[in-house]
């Protein structure tokens, strides 16, 4: 109990900076190439991508290892040093980084036109469309007035247009989210029951030192990093010059479907398997195993049935993941640029936060899909595999909307 106010605390200071990087680095850092050939914000955000899951394969190899076998201490304290190398990096580089002058927040703006638009007539509209001469009388938000260099009315009316069109598109993406977050629940929690292979065998020799440390269980999450880190360079050296020099480079929002297909497969993949699980569960093929410091039953179907659908997770990352980033600032107003990319990671944060409460719905009485509370939600009164093609259906539709 006493823990968790600073375990809230700390939960809390990290939603704002990771929301307040994700939303302005990525915008940021696209600018410094824009002015460069045509498919230069294109290979950026691929290499952008690449450079997450660098960060996390890292995280999750050494850092992940260090915490299970050495001190959590000394985990936490690699990565203050690494955030702290990142800063200042960052700060000695500010010199060289292409910048423009802040010209206010348009969030007030937008808000009023939204509401305005909505017929909400206490703030002086009339709820008919606003012209740009409508729109610059009424100004009902003290100290929003603009700043210089800021957007005129007629920018702003062009701005909250093009929000319109977008949103609907980031919209599409929360079941896609849903799916996708997935791999560091569902995923992660099969392949605990699935037979993993010794990493560190004992061998003959006592002295070996490997055998006295331990298999970190965040390594199972490296499938999906691994499968990044190798296809993204492919896409950006050889699949896009191969489809560009042949004028079949899709749009990014032909992209985005079709790793929304990639996603829908990859739930399919995943269900399908954890029906053969519970087919071994059945017929009582099953074996103890170690990882971490906790002991599963796990059925003798090998960990490596998972590779479907973690790749064609992977390829679907790198189709409507990557290709939501470009397009997310590409279609963003100038002005509005780190609001937009706030917003689709907004999306995904909501994606998750729905997948995660569908599954607390579905675990809550005892004749649920997800009830299964003696041993981490697979056993064999358990349906997860219910619960992963439900995700599939719904993911379906927005495929089909989309």
């Amino acid at each position: 109990q006493y823990c968790a106010p600073t375990i809230y605390c700390g939960l809390l200071l990290l939603a704002l900076g990771v929301s307040s990087i994700r939303a302005n680095l990525t915008s940021f850092s696209a600018d410094q190439v824009r002015h460069r050939s045509g498919d230069a914000t294109r290979r950026f955000f691929n290499w952008f991508y690449w450079s997450i899951n660098l960060g996390a394969a890292f995280s999750l190899l050494v850092v992940a290892f260090v915490q299970q076998n050495i001190s959590f201490l000394a985990g936490y304290l690699i990565l203050v040093a690494c955030l702290a190398l990142a800063l200042i990096i960052f700060l000695l580089a500010t010199p060289t980084f292409v910048t423009e002058p802040p010209t206010g927040s348009q969030v007030s703006a937008m808000i009023k036109l939204a509401l305005q638009s909505c017929g909400c007539t206490w703030l002086g509209g009339t709820g008919d469309r606003l012209s740009a001469r409508q729109w610059e009388a009424e100004d009902p938000l003290p100290n929003s007035g603009p700043q210089p260099g800021a957007p005129s009315p007629e920018e702003d009316l062009a701005n909250f247009r093009v929000l319109a069109r977008v949103l609907p598109v980031m919209l599409a993406f929360i079941p896609y989210w849903m799916v996708h977050f997935q791999v560091q629940s569902m995923y992660y929690l099969q392949s605990l029951h699935l037979h993993i292979p010794s990493i560190f065998q004992n061998s003959q020799d006592h002295t070996s030192t490997l055998q006295n440390y331990t298999f970190p269980d965040a390594w199972l999450l490296l499938a999906n990093v691994g499968v990044l880190l190798g296809l993204v360079p492919l896409k950006d050296h050889i699949i896009d010059p191969f489809l560009a020099r042949r004028r079949l480079l899709l749009s990014a929002l032909s992209r985005m479907s079709l790793g929304m297909f990639f996603g829908l497969t990859s739930i399919l993949a995943a269900g399908i398997l954890e029906r053969e699980w519970l087919r071994y569960v059945r017929h009582n093929q099953m074996v103890p195993q170690l990882i971490g410091e906790d002991h599963y039953l796990a059925a003798t179907l090998p960990i490596w049935w998972q590779v479907p659908q973690y790749l064609l997770m992977g390829i679907s990352e790198i189709f409507a993941s990557i290709s939501g980033l470009e397009f997310a600032y590409a279609e963003a107003p100038k002005s509005m640029k780190g609001a937009t990319m706030g917003l689709f990671f907004f999306t995904s944060g909501l994606g998750s936060l729905l997948g995660s409460g569908l599954q607390t719905l579905l675990s809550l009485s005892t004749h649920g899909w997800m009830h299964c509370p003696q041993d981490y939600g697979s056993i064999n009164s358990c349906r997860m595999d219910k619960y992963l093609f439900l995700l599939a259906g719904i993911h379906l539709i927005t495929c089909l909307l989309f």
